[in-house]
């Protein structure tokens, strides 16, 4: 047997993802700013690290229910319930998660027949694409553009239904381009799933990273609740990334199915970062506004950089994340990030990886401190002067 052979045909044509051949390159140099991590650079609040060290303290160390520790299921009703007016039982319709990431792969594993045609917008979180495929699903490409802001039209996702077509997923606030769906627009989509019978996995994870918009959660609308699977989680808006604590809101069939597929994988969410979530509930919601401020100021001097060293960057209204166009270089997202690394040390992540609409964009993360923005800005600004063709 050859060796190529021993290794799932769907797991070969997956590609390593294309974050991380830029974080290889960044270890072995010195003086990189960074603009590629999309993680915080806050630490997580004191308040919610204790909770997690009084867990251990207390001797938390178990296995949870399968679903979650049902304190954080009801705090997460309760919350979801005064932010978005969403009623969701805390004993079979709410799901913990090891992060948003595993409840993706649980929703796209819950949902998806071989065969199964999902439409995800273009650009997207790299996670998508190989989540469908090791799901059997079909992944069906719905195409945004710089002119809308990269926010995904109705009728775009409407003329690529077929029969085969079960399901939309939509990641908004978005990443890599930090766009805001409209409300407008929204329920427009939501006509279309019901107009088609579809379900809908939206990924919120940046939900309350939003700047001047407000953002609407997708089961809020009317008629969207029951065929929506909800996913957000506790990473990016209280600084917990390595907690990995996510969860997923959906009706009792899809949950108990997910739980199905976590139980034999992942059996629970480790109960230390579960206890921190609860006490990040309860209590942090005026630091989450204090970091949401900070983003905001760097993002507006992001934005401005940008545009002043040629780098046409659409005002992104979610998440932490610029998506300016380099095609003034003439290089390609890929060549423009390597060169950009290796011969002024700063990292960005090509648009590319992020789907075929990402090329001639490259993702830079303002989730770094305003000194980094401003050098690397000068960094850049004389990499593009060098490299400017048009």
């Amino acid at each position: 047997m050859k060796k190529r052979d021993l290794i799932s045909k769907r797991v070969r044509d997956i590609s390593p993802s294309g974050i991380r051949k830029f974080f290889d390159l960044l270890a072995s140099m010195e003086d990189v700013i960074s603009l590629g991590v999309g993680e915080p650079d806050f630490v997580t609040p004191w308040n919610i690290r204790e909770a997690g060290i009084y867990s251990l303290e207390k001797g938390y160390t178990t296995y949870t229910s399968n679903y979650g520790l049902l304190e954080l299921r009801e705090e997460l009703a309760h919350y979801l319930k005064a932010r978005y007016g969403l009623d969701y039982d805390p004993q079979s319709e709410l799901l913990i998660t090891v992060g948003v990431s595993e409840g993706v792969d649980l929703a796209m594993r819950a949902i998806l027949d071989p065969g199964d045609e999902i439409l995800v917008h273009d650009p997207g979180y790299v996670s998508y694409m190989p989540c469908t495929i090791l799901a059997g699903g079909i992944f069906v490409p719905v195409p945004t553009t710089i002119e809308d802001d990269f926010k995904v039209k109705a009728k775009d996702i409407e003329r690529r239904i077929t029969p085969r077509t079960k399901a939309i997923l939509l990641g908004y606030p978005n990443n890599p381009t930090g766009a805001v769906m409209d409300r407008e627009e929204l329920v427009k989509i939501a006509e279309v799933a019901q107009r088609h019978n579809l379900l809908v996995i939206s990924d919120e994870v940046y939900d309350r990273l939003v700047y001047g918009v407000e953002h609407t959660s997708l089961p809020s609308l009317p008629g969207m609740k029951e065929r929506t699977i909800l996913l957000s989680g506790f990473s990016k808006a209280y600084a917990m990334t390595g907690w990995r604590i996510g969860y997923a809101a959906a009706g009792e069939e899809i949950i108990e199915a997910m739980v199905k597929i976590h139980q034999y994988t992942m059996l629970c969410a480790p109960i230390m970062g579960q206890m921190a979530a609860i006490e990040a509930l309860k209590t942090g919601g005026t630091q989450v506004e204090e970091m949401v401020a900070e983003y905001d100021k760097r993002r507006r001097i992001m934005v401005q950089g940008l545009n002043d060293i040629g780098l046409t960057c659409f005002e992104p209204r979610g998440a932490f994340y610029t998506f300016p166009s380099i095609k003034s270089t003439g290089l390609s997202s890929e060549d423009f990030a390597e060169r950009l690394l290796l011969e002024d040390k700063v990292a960005v992540v090509p648009g590319s990886t992020f789907g075929q609409c990402g090329e001639g964009h490259v993702r830079c993360c303002y989730a770094t401190s305003l000194a980094e923005i401003e050098e690397a800005l000068e960094r850049m600004g004389r990499f593009v002067k060098r490299h400017r063709s048009i």
